[in-house]
């Protein structure tokens, strides 16, 4: 266990391979938060110093590098063992539980990211009396919907800035979204990334990884795992392309809050909000 600041991180066996968790602990009597980071395959225990300042007055903030992405993919022997959707969900019940015992709560709250918010979702959903409450962030309801307005967005960005080269990229692009993870869709999604990142609707990866190198944790080996982790967990995308939350039961059994942003254009607020206004819950609540 490695102490850093106010954060202490750990590797602990979970199912077999070590598994990273990053520790922000504050008071015993705050609530803990587990933090399920995006992607897939994208940790973001690296980038938390940088935006959970005022969270933490709040809980006790964990995260947790998945099979797959971040630390736990550096420390696997390995790293070609990519994971299901299956295997995270079994995962993150054994972390759950261990986060329980470790500070002696009852149940804990689930703060899902983008991918994370699929995962986050599907384990409230089969594991309600283990959780406090699901907060969603960037909320995922259907992927191939998310991109779809994405990409009308784009269009619409690159028509009246007038840039004929931009559109003229985009069209060669063909049709998009194409309902599979397929390697002619991964192509034409990359090309997308980049194409809304120039127009301020994706991400621009000059700030990231300016943040990141100025992580208190930050080795290496992170940039590595980054790119490994977002390249090949295809099990992954393939699940997020097939799956969709308005097929399945709109009826939770714990509160349920997302945080959603007006400008983003990947995990569309218009399509998560429409979705959270059909759901019922003890209590739910969306910020804007």
């Amino acid at each position: 266990m490695k102490k850093q600041n106010d954060y202490f991180s750990e590797y602990i066996k979970i199912n077999g391979i070590e598994q990273y968790l990053l520790h922000h602990t504050i008071s015993a009597k705050l609530p803990v938060l587990l933090f399920l980071h995006g992607g897939p395959g994208m940790a973001e225990s690296t980038f938390a110093y940088a935006f959970q300042k005022e969270l933490s007055s709040f809980f006790n903030i964990i995260h947790w590098d998945q099979r797959g992405a971040g630390k736990t993919l550096t420390k696997a022997k390995k790293n070609s063992n990519y994971p299901s959707c299956e295997e995270l969900i079994d995962d993150l019940f054994e972390i759950v539980k261990y986060l329980k015992k470790k500070y002696n709560k009852e149940k804990i709250v689930i703060l899902g990211h983008s991918w994370g918010s699929v995962l986050g979702t599907l384990f409230v959903r089969r594991y309600p009396q283990e959780v406090l409450c699901y907060i969603g962030a960037g909320q995922v309801i259907d992927i191939v919907e998310n991109e779809k307005l994405g990409y009308e967005k784009l269009k619409e960005l690159i028509i009246k800035a007038g840039n004929k080269k931009d559109l003229n990229s985009l069209e060669k692009i063909g049709v998009y979204p194409e309902k599979n993870y397929e390697k002619p869709m991964i192509k034409k999604l990359q090309r997308i990334r980049i194409l809304q990142g120039k127009y301020k609707i994706g991400m621009n990866f000059i700030p990231i990884i300016k943040t990141l190198l100025k992580s208190p944790i930050f080795r290496l080996s992170d940039i590595t795992s980054s790119f490994k982790g977002m390249n090949n967990n295809k099990k992954l995308w393939e699940f997020l392309f097939s799956h969709s939350l308005y097929e399945e039961s709109r009826d939770y059994d714990i509160p349920v809050f997302y945080i959603l942003g007006d400008r983003d254009f990947q995990a569309p607020h218009t399509i998560a909000s429409g979705y959270f206004d059909s759901i019922n819950a003890p209590d739910k609540k969306t910020l804007l």
